[in-house]
């Protein structure tokens, strides 16, 4: 019985091991050194940039197996800035992101994959402006963990994709005199964020 009752004990810990390492570790989006930012086509004639400043989200990554990791990564919607007041509040009203029905941007991946140690592409569902739809990020990283000067534990990931505003119901646009639209549809996202790791939280005596 006792023979028995060890053995169970044993399959038990060790399935909780190895489900834990599976799940990876988790690193927080630290927001005060995150940047998503994104191109679009104007007046067919150049490009306009623009950035979200309101990031949160985590990673969990396995560096034994990147295709185990995993990422969410939430936006708020009412940080975008072009440089541009008037701009801004246009993108903010209903005829664009609607900031006021649909506040956060999210980002959930599905699948990761990667080889040595590094993350190459991953797979997830964006939800914007009521809309979710399929993406696929390349990503350059995870850069190896290093101690910052207050001695925590920081590391670091990029991404970039490209999408359709109209996939997510961002379509308003004008037709121009000479031909054309004044806002394209292919907009280029970049997203580059530093990731810290928790503390260990110190045991209560």
């Amino acid at each position: 019985m006792v023979r028995r009752n060890l053995g169970s004990f044993l399959v038990i810990f060790f399935g909780c091991v190895w489900s834990c390492m599976c799940l990876g570790t988790p690193w927080a989006v630290d927001a005060s050194h995150a940047d998503l930012r994104f191109k679009v086509r104007h007046m067919m004639v150049s490009n306009v940039s623009g950035a979200f400043t309101g990031i949160t989200g985590e990673f969990n990554i396995d560096d034994h197996n990147m295709t185990k990791s995993s990422a969410m990564v939430t936006i708020d919607a009412s940080t975008i800035d072009t440089n541009n007041a008037k701009r801004d509040e246009h993108l903010k009203n209903p005829d664009f992101f609607d900031v006021a029905k649909y506040p956060q941007i999210v980002f959930k991946s599905k699948s990761v994959t990667g080889a040595r140690g590094k993350i190459k592409k991953i797979v997830g569902d964006l939800t914007m402006h009521g809309v979710t739809k399929e993406i696929v990020l390349d990503i350059d990283g995870p850069t190896a963990p290093i101690k910052d000067m207050q001695g925590g534990i920081r590391r670091g990931i990029a991404g970039r994709t490209k999408i359709n505003r109209k996939d997510f119901g961002l379509t308003w646009n004008k037709v121009l005199e000479t031909g054309g639209v004044a806002i394209g549809d292919w907009v280029d996202v970049t997203l580059d964020v530093e990731l810290t790791q928790p503390k260990p939280t110190a045991p209560q005596s």
